[in-house]
């Protein structure tokens, strides 16, 4: 669920590889990718994303990667042989260096769970990845204010947004975490405050955000809002902003990242 709109660049697919693997916080482990096609990454900045190749068998292929990621693209990736077809996540660029080219990429940490997370755990140097850039969802109509919403999975977003926005920029951010020693130093417009919250043990995502963010008196002016993270705080604050504050559909980027199961208590 999301109305961010997919961007296919034309550096198309992008073959590179770990260059370093560094554990940040008790839940992030950030790796850092380098060397092969990445200069022609073009960094654009705020949250931009992409597809990101990761290997899950010995004899994972890269060179039959689509280059684009639209439909066909998707479809003949499909029909990849399973046995050494990678697995396809979406990821922020959480930092870029052009020179020489390095990307960094945080990723969450739930033990054993899902694919990527334990793959960033254990990689070494020397692993081939490959990515395919969609562009940024972040699309400032040029508001009086901002508000910024999500939970530790757009903690890259939203840092990534915060890092570029005009230093005159005003709003809020809130940025709610299961841990509450996985915060990151954010570098914030000084009229932006960042509000840091922390979920209960076995509390459903938005459990401290949401309630937050209803109780939240708004600036004066027209405001642009991005919301990211599991479903139910991508939703709920849209349906928040549209419903009982009257912002217009148009002036909310949501997306939903994951979904939180019955049974998964983060």
């Amino acid at each position: 669920m999301s109305n961010i709109a997919v961007e296919h660049a034309p550096s198309g697919l992008v073959r590179t590889s770990v260059v370093a693997r560094e554990a940040i916080s008790p839940h992030v482990v950030r790796v850092t990718l380098g060397g092969g096609d990445l200069p022609l990454f073009e960094f654009k900045g705020f949250d931009q994303w992409f597809r990101l190749a990761i290997p899950v068998h010995d004899a994972d292929r890269f060179d039959n990667l689509p280059s684009t990621f639209a439909l066909g693209g998707y479809l003949r990736y499909l029909a990849l042989p399973k046995a050494t077809r990678p697995e396809i996540r979406n990821y922020t660029a959480r930092a870029w260096r052009a020179s020489p080219a390095r990307l960094d990429i945080d990723f969450l940490q739930h033990g054993d769970h899902g694919v990527a997370g334990p793959w960033a755990a254990t990689v070494e140097p020397g692993a081939e990845v490959a990515l395919i850039d969609q562009g940024c969802g972040w699309k400032d109509p040029g508001a009086d204010w901002r508000l910024l919403a999500g939970d530790e999975t757009a903690m890259p977003a939203i840092a990534g947004i915060l890092r570029d926005m005009p230093r005159d920029a005003v709003g809020h951010a809130f940025i709610e975490l299961f841990d509450a020693r996985d915060r990151q130093p954010l570098d914030a417009p000084d009229a932006v405050r960042v509000h840091w919250l922390e979920r209960s043990p076995g509390a459903a995502p938005g459990d401290a955000l949401l309630p937050a963010v209803r109780a939240l008196e708004f600036p004066p002016g027209r405001v642009y809002a991005f919301a990211a993270g599991e479903s139910a705080i991508a939703a709920g604050v849209r349906r928040h902003l549209v419903s009982e504050r009257d912002v217009p559909k148009n002036d909310v980027t949501f997306c939903s990242y994951w979904k939180r199961s019955a049974t998964v208590h983060a």
